[in-house]
């Protein structure tokens, strides 16, 4: 990386800031979500950004002092620990106050899951602001973000670091907007149906294995014959029924795929150590046998 470039990615503005650092990403990754930069400021009493629009997400946090903050034609104070949003194409003002101008870090970042992920956490162009009282955390994030671009002779690297701590900082945020989040609440859901979710996903994960739905229903602390009459309510299937879904449709994607396993390697791959036990099973469930499956799968 030339000089040159390192002087754009680090800056000091003297003349309207006694404070201005931002640190950019030079190789910003394009999809669901992307970090572009963060910095760091402290500008001069009355010192206005806007009024104007970007196209991206920009998060300020209020390290101290105040300023005001406009958006959407709402007018907001913000004081130590209040984070605001600005969202792309939203006209935007914020001003330093006269007496107490603020220092405030702030990240941006643009996706295609941003505006869903942000409503999501309960923020909108309508409600862009989150009262923080332990911003420690948060400023942490902001400094680990900056680092992260600072120097690094590998800037793809970077971004994978960048985007990690991007995930958290947006968790972060939520869990302090729990008050407003949009995410199906567990807090609704009863203790059976949150056991019988999680039984789900680990039969869905671990197909693989040797299960013993007895040992599972046990982990969660229920008996076998309780798990399995609640599992079939939940899913209208019973563990074993379910566990033996997720095994035949896993097997139907080998045996179509790319790459040739054989129907014992594919046995294997699915959960069974027996691979004529496996065939049966199939057959049973499509009524024909793995090999007949494969021929009509890949048209021979």
């Amino acid at each position: 990386m030339s000089n040159e470039e390192k002087s754009i990615r680090s800056m000091n503005h003297t003349s309207d800031h006694y404070k201005f650092t931002v640190m950019n990403n030079t190789q910003p990754a394009q999809g669901e979500l992307s970090l572009l930069f963060s910095g760091e400021g402290k500008p001069v009493p009355g010192h206005a950004n806007g009024p104007s629009v970007h196209n991206y997400y920009l998060v300020h946090t209020v390290i101290s002092g105040r300023g005001r903050f406009e958006l959407c034609g709402q007018r907001y104070t913000c004081t130590k620990g209040d984070t605001f949003i600005i969202f792309p194409d939203e006209l935007f003002t914020y001003i330093a106050d006269e007496t107490e101008p603020w220092h405030y870090m702030w990240v941006a970042f643009k996706g295609h899951i941003s505006e869903h992920l942000l409503l999501s956490l309960g923020f909108s162009p309508s409600h862009p602001i989150v009262r923080i009282d332990d911003i420690r955390p948060l400023t942490s994030l902001y400094r680990k973000i900056r680092a992260t671009f600072e120097l690094t002779p590998y800037p793809e690297l970077a971004d994978l670091e960048a985007g990690g701590l991007l995930r958290v900082f947006l968790k972060e945020l939520g869990q302090n907007n729990v008050g407003k989040l949009a995410f199906h609440s567990l807090a609704n859901v009863p203790d059976i149906e949150r056991q019988i979710n999680q039984a789900v996903r680990w039969l869905s994960y671990q197909y693989a294995q040797q299960i013993s739905i007895e040992e599972l229903a046990r982990s969660l602390g229920y008996h076998r014959t309780h798990l399995s009459k609640m599992f079939k309510q939940v899913t209208g299937l019973s563990p074993m029924q379910f566990l033996l879904k997720v095994r035949m449709e896993r097997a139907k994607e080998l045996l179509s795929g790319q790459i040739h396993l054989s129907i014992n390697q594919v046995a294997f791959s699915v959960g069974y150590t027996d691979a004529l036990y496996f065939s049966k099973q199939f057959r049973k469930t499509f009524s024909c046998s793995p090999s007949e499956y494969r021929m009509l799968a890949l048209g021979h």
